[in-house]
């Protein structure tokens, strides 16, 4: 297994055509988000990366990181692991609904595969505990020989990762509370340990038998006395956070955003990992210069030349969900489609968002039409549908996987086919092909007389002049779609945070004409310009 600094490996570098040049505006994510973590008898710090559906161990004195579970392979989208005296991994694997075991040898297999939103899971004498997260989630035992589970807890309000306490009862943050919940192993009424918290999403031990719990609303990491109630915030770090281990008494915190940072003992923060985009998704250039990002869970403001702001996440109040396409509608003010199948109006700076449309399945891109209207792409019904004065209309049927939607200076509209490998025009009389013979056309953007195309299967973009049709690729080896010999698995939904989850190479641009593109292979963001 090969030592790696980033999460994506490939032979070749971005390169720009003759007359254009290329930027990377943020540094390569080195994890695909950061969620349960685990320390090894290796003494490095295992991570589940649930976008990435990768497991990947790092050594916190260097900040290495290796791939265990790759990306591609087994294990799909694990959200929290667990370790047995016999090396094995057992993994959550959220999007599946399932708890699979990773073995040092590579292989794996199912555990229990009927597990809605599974999501915590611990070890304890040799018996294995898991749980869902989600409104009405159960928490139980697993039978490692392959009988049926025992309930320990039925309709749990939003249980995550849990930790047998030094007392031999079970310790829960509860979400849907902003509760700490023990129960015994076999059962029974559960006890509030501590309430009105930050939202906590993880409870582990220290040595003295202190609770230590992440807050993934408030950013706080707390020290809890399990017998008071009693709490001492150890540090701040951002909201977002996600899970924490212990390595020789060092506390470590993992956020979803897929930074890793060592508490100190002054509560300053060490990084380990920095953090970075999971993916990222949709681009929007904005009025006030910066470029809005969506990254799914998160969305950010992009100065350029200057570091992410975050904008909104999960746990934030009026955040509209899962972002994937998005376009400035007037100032500070953005229309976004959502995994959850919404097309909504969110406003960062009040956190307020507006359900414009609803009930779809895998949307992605979003545009402004001509007259003002919205229109927009749904992958799954391949449909392209309008929406003004609140009502929407099905302007094209009958495509395979559309993912990108732009609209040019003449009012006309194309939309990228990924299942079709083309780019078609929208008429009256349907879909008129414009550009075929590509692999995975997702991102595209009219800009005058010209077409670009962000082919995530041949990692190149494109440039075709609608007059005269001539096609020239302008950058190439671009960090988009999955690394060669990777065959990605699809992200089921994550009911309510999150509907089908995917990937969207999009492309945006500024009026100097400097095009933006999303790298979402290595959670990069990269500027091109013609020079």
């Amino acid at each position: 297994m090969a030592i790696q600094s980033g999460r994506y490996t490939t032979s070749s570098s971005p390169t720009p055509a003759d007359g254009w040049q290329l930027e990377q505006l943020t540094p390569p994510s080195r994890l695909f988000g950061a969620n349960g973590m685990r320390t090894g008898t290796d003494g490095r710090v295992y991570v589940a990366q649930v976008s990435g559906s990768q497991i990947s161990a790092v050594d916190i004195n260097t900040g290495a990181v290796e791939t265990i579970s790759p990306k591609g392979g087994d294990i799909i989208a694990p959200d929290d692991i667990a370790f047995d005296d016999q090396g094995n991994i057992f993994a959550t694997e959220i999007t599946e609904g399932r708890v699979s075991v990773f073995r040092p040898n590579g292989t794996a297999q199912v555990v229990c595969g009927d597990m809605p939103s599974a999501n915590p899971i611990t070890i304890y004498k040799g018996r294995l505990f898991a749980g869902e997260c989600r409104p009405g989630g159960r928490i139980m035992e697993l039978d490692l020989s392959g009988g049926a589970p025992r309930v320990i807890l039925e309709n749990v309000p939003m249980p995550n990762a849990m930790e047998v306490g030094p007392d031999g009862l079970l310790y829960i943050p509860i979400m849907g509370t902003n509760e700490i919940w023990r129960v015994s192993l076999e059962g029974g009424e559960p006890e509030v340990v501590a309430k009105d918290l930050g939202v906590p999403d993880a409870v582990k031990f220290d040595a003295e038998g202190f609770i230590v719990s992440t807050q993934v609303a408030s950013g706080q990491v707390l020290r809890i006395n399990p017998n008071t109630g009693e709490r001492k915030v150890l540090a701040t770090i951002a909201p977002g956070l996600d899970n924490l281990t212990f390595v020789d008494g060092r506390i470590v915190v993992s956020s979803i955003s897929g930074q890793i940072n060592e508490i100190l003992a002054n509560g300053e923060i060490r990084s380990i990992v920095p953090d970075g985009f999971n993916w990222p998704l949709g681009l929007a250039f904005c009025s006030d210069g910066t470029l809005f990002v969506a990254d799914g869970g998160f969305s950010y403001a992009l100065p350029i030349g200057g570091q992410p702001q975050c904008l909104g996440m999960f746990f934030y109040p009026g955040y509209p969900g899962y972002v994937r396409g998005v376009l400035e509608s007037a100032p500070g003010e953005f229309v976004v489609t959502t995994s959850n199948g919404t097309v909504c109006r969110w406003t960062p700076a009040t956190q307020t968002s507006e359900v414009l449309a609803e009930g779809y399945d895998r949307l992605y891109g979003v545009a402004q039409g001509g007259n003002g209207e919205l229109i927009f792409v749904d992958a799954a019904k391949g449909e392209v549908f309008a929406l003004a004065s609140g009502k929407v209309e099905s302007i094209a049927t009958g495509l395979n996987e559309p993912l990108g939607v732009t609209v040019a200076h003449n009012g006309s509209c194309y939309v990228s086919e990924e299942g079709a490998g083309r780019v078609v025009k929208i008429t009256n009389a349907g879909a008129e092909p414009v550009l075929d013979g590509l692999i995975k056309p997702q991102g595209i953007l009219a800009v005058g007389d010209d077409l670009f195309i962000v082919d995530a299967g041949s990692k190149e973009l494109i440039k075709l002049n609608l007059n005269s049709g001539a096609r020239d690729v302008i950058a190439s080896d671009l960090p988009v779609g999955a690394p060669e010999g990777v065959v990605p698995k699809f992200l089921n939904a994550i009911p309510p945070l999150a509907g089908p989850m995917g990937p969207f190479a999009d492309i945006t641009c500024a009026p100097d004409g400097t095009l933006y593109l999303s790298g979402d292979a290595d959670g990069t963001v990269l500027a091109i310009k013609s020079i």
